[in-house]
Parts: structure tokens; sequence; C-alpha cells
């Protein structure tokens, strides 16, 4: 579901006029908002037809690429001979930025669909981890390529160094909206009544 819900976005002169009316409205950061939102939805929307086509959610393809990530980048752990490719749900959900029950919901369903296994963790018996399958694998396999140039169409009009100033300047909206989410909200500093 898109996060901005409408398609004609106000024009620059519209927002000016409001801005007389609501003098807390900059127009300019209103306009670069607006546009981030709608273009968010509009790339999600071009990826998500994708994922509908392949029967898989945004959530399910997130778990299968932590996974896979994991197992690339640490295919065993040299000091313990441990496979590194194992990871708890806790873990998943946390690097997922998703409760552990939701994370939980994923896991049964990509396990129902034979792509991830849960085990017995080879360090704690009592915890569980999560595994790709070799048809999580084969899925992976066979989809990336469709969506990695998926990706790349999206971003063709951009040139190298504007996609590497864009990738700057979203870190910083996204450092600055960690920092107001851990901020108290508004109506919380202002009294009432």
């Amino acid at each position: 579901m898109p996060y901005l819900l409408i398609k004609d976005l106000p024009r620059y002169d519209c927002l000016l006029k409001a801005a007389k009316e609501f003098p807390d409205l900059d127009p300019s950061a209103a306009e670069a908002f607006l546009h981030l939102l709608r273009t968010g939805d509009e790339v999600f929307s071009v990826t998500d037809r994708s994922m509908v086509e392949h029967h898989i959610s945004q959530g399910r393809f997130g778990v299968l690429m932590l996974l896979w990530r994991s197992a690339q980048s640490r295919p065993l752990d040299l000091l313990g001979g441990v496979d590194a490719s194992l990871r708890t749900p806790a873990e998943l959900a946390d690097a997922a930025g998703v409760t552990r029950a939701t994370m939980t919901g994923l896991v049964d369903t990509l396990e129902r669909d034979g792509f991830v296994k849960r085990e017995p963790d080879p360090n704690d018996r009592r915890m569980i981890s999560v595994r790709l399958t070799s048809g999580g694998e084969r899925f992976l396999q066979d989809f990336l390529p469709g969506h990695f140039k998926t990706i790349t169409a999206l971003m063709s009009p951009l040139s190298e160094s504007e996609r590497k100033t864009l990738v700057g300047l979203l870190g910083k909206i996204q450092q600055q909206a960690a920092v107001l989410g851990l901020a108290k909200p508004v109506s919380a500093l202002v009294p009432v009544g």
C-alpha cells in the first residue's frame, strides 16, 4: 500500500500559499518530502509487481536476503567450525527491523514453502536457528537476476556521480529520521490545557 495517497502533488506556488496560513510549513521541505514519498511509492510498486509474480512478499524476500548475505559473507566460523549462515529468529528480526512475532510469521511461511529450515542451534540446543535451504537458494538464483535488472533500470536515469550524491542525501535524511524517532513526540512537549 502506498504511503502517499495522492498522485497529483501540489505545485510549489500552492505550497507557498499554504505557508501563509501555516507558518511552520517550509514549502521547499514539503516539496522535497512529498517527492521523496511519491518516488518511494513508485519504486516500491515496480519491485512489488515482480515479487507478486514470483509469489513472494517484500518481507519474506528480505528474510531470504538476510540469510543469503550471511551465508555469502560468513560461510564458516573458522574458530569454532560452526556454520555462520545460521541466524536466530531474534537476530533476523533485529536485522530486518521488525518484531519477533512478525519474524515468526515470515519464517513460518518461508519454511512452509521450503525456502528455510529451522534447526536446533549448534551452540545452544535450547535455541532455534534458521537456515536457507537449497530451495531458497534456487529461488534467489532464479529471482535475483531479474530483480537486479529492475533496480538497474530504475536507477538508469542517474549518472554514477548522481547516485552517490543521492545516497549521501538520503543518508542525511535517514540520520535525521533516527534522531526524530528517538525524540519525544511533539505532543508530549506541548502542554495541554
